[in-house]
């Protein structure tokens, strides 16, 4: 079984409440959801990551069941609450991947065409030969 890795508090809630939080931005989304699902996410997939992740982060840590950052505030007082709130939980808490068979691998280009339609995904092949 893997060990749990800290993960920064405001990465956390950035997943349980849907709203970007991470003092580390999207780095921190892709960083706790990649290690989660054991992954490596493109932009398209991280909704379909964060659902599936929400609830296993609430049951690891069910102390942030209720807590969410008030609406309607600016951001010197939203980064204030998560300062407030980081005193309250701690700066980082642990996180476990999530068990196995609770996230569905797929192929990112075909999802990708899944959600929009394959008439508007371009896929560039990757470079196969050094260029001068």
């Amino acid at each position: 079984m893997t060990q749990p890795r800290p993960y920064p508090l405001a990465d956390i809630l950035s997943v349980t409440t849907g709203r970007l939080l991470s003092h580390r931005h999207m780095d921190g989304l892709y960083d706790l959801l990649g290690y989660m699902t054991g992954d490596t996410l493109f932009t398209h997939q991280l909704p379909r990551a964060a659902d599936a992740c929400a609830p296993a982060l609430l049951a690891q840590h069910p102390q942030l069941r209720d807590v969410t950052p008030p609406d309607g505030i600016d951001v010197h007082d939203l980064m204030a609450w998560i300062t407030d709130t980081e005193l309250l939980h701690g700066e980082e808490l642990p996180v476990a991947p999530l068990d196995p068979g609770a996230w569905q691998r797929q192929n990112p280009v075909e999802e990708l065409c899944d959600m929009v339609g394959p008439e508007r995904v371009i896929v560039f092949p990757a470079a196969t030969e050094e260029r001068p």
